[in-house]
């Protein structure tokens, strides 16, 4: 684990905490320009990063998030991004309103990808959160078909594009319409997860068609997904009562559940609170070390467990609270 780098999206810009020779971590905050509401890391170790802004548009760093550069404008704020797994260059941006753009060089340069204005039930999405505005929540790419692309509007759809986005589908039958977070599994491009408000749901045809099942999970807001890089059977989200007790001053009463086959949700503990008094703003699992979770809490804390969430201890990186998001 000595090669660990956490980058997490706080209000203030972009947080990073690295692991040094002797064990300790050190936290720093290398960008500062403007709130960060997403980040996308590029495959396969993550050296190139970018950062989505308020403001300000995209921000890349091509050295793990230690230095940042700004890249071409966007005129909106960018709430979501995903980086191709099979071209780095390859960047896709969600924003406020809800549009999707698309950079083929780095991030130099972005284009709208205009056929998602054509999507005939867009009319009907709209935001639960003051303006109202819908918004590009989450985009996941296909790791076996780059053409492949998912994304999600925060309390409207999930719409399938198999061209790049050059068109795209109306809502998807089963997946969860107020979508927070959508990831392709790894290495398999069948299967996809996603996290919003009535659980979770996920598919195995690649976005085609999704199902819920809710047996043991007892918690209606989900947040973040994830999977197992080495068994796609194997998946997790982060849920809570509801979107007061997630994001709000309340305690979250959140849970970390994990899902086996097609078993029940089980609230996992083996030393990670119960419930969890932070929501679970991000579930990261790394494809070079099958069984390993990270969950990054809402107030910074970052918890691990290297036995497919069986057993957790918390890393000392002490990071800043976090807007949405944080990446290992």
């Amino acid at each position: 684990m000595d090669d660990d780098v956490l980058l997490a999206a706080t209000r203030t810009g972009v947080a990073r905490a690295s692991i040094e020779a002797d064990g300790t971590w050190v936290v720093d905050r290398p960008f500062t320009h403007d709130r960060v509401h997403c980040l996308g890391v590029g495959r396969p170790r993550g050296t190139v990063v970018f950062a989505g802004t308020e403001r300000l548009g995209v921000a890349r760093s091509d050295d793990r998030g230690g230095t940042w550069v700004s890249c071409g404008p966007l005129p909106r704020p960018v709430r979501s991004l995903a980086v191709s797994p099979h071209d780095p260059d390859t960047v896709y941006a969600g924003v406020r309103p809800a549009a999707i753009f698309q950079s083929t060089d780095g991030g130099a340069t972005w284009n709208e990808l205009v056929g998602l204005r054509r999507v005939r039930s867009r009319r009907l999405w709209f935001s639960p959160v003051s303006p109202f505005t819908p918004y590009v929540h989450a985009i996941a790419v296909s790791p076996t078909t780059p053409g492949v692309v998912v994304a999600g509007i925060e309390f409207g759809a999930v719409v399938r594009s198999a061209d790049g986005g050059l068109t795209w589908s109306g809502h998807r039958p089963g997946a969860l319409r107020d979508c927070h977070s959508l990831c392709f599994h790894a290495s398999d491009g069948s299967r996809v997860y996603e996290g919003g408000y009535g659980g979770a749901a996920s598919s195995c045809d690649a976005g085609l068609t999704w199902s819920s099942p809710r047996d043991g999970l007892d918690r209606r807001y989900g947040w973040a997904v994830a999977a197992d890089p080495a068994r796609p059977d194997v998946c997790y989200v982060s849920a809570s009562p509801g979107p007061g007790r997630a994001h709000g001053s309340k305690p979250a009463e959140a849970f970390v559940f994990r899902r086996v086959g097609s078993g029940t949700w089980e609230a996992l503990g083996g030393g990670l609170p119960q419930p969890l008094d932070h929501m679970p703003y991000a579930l990261v699992t790394d494809p070079r070390r099958p069984g390993v979770i990270t969950a990054a809490l809402a107030n910074g804390d970052v918890w691990r467990s290297l036995d497919l969430g069986d057993t957790w201890s918390r890393i000392p990186a002490d990071l800043p609270p976090l807007d949405t998001m944080v990446i290992a």
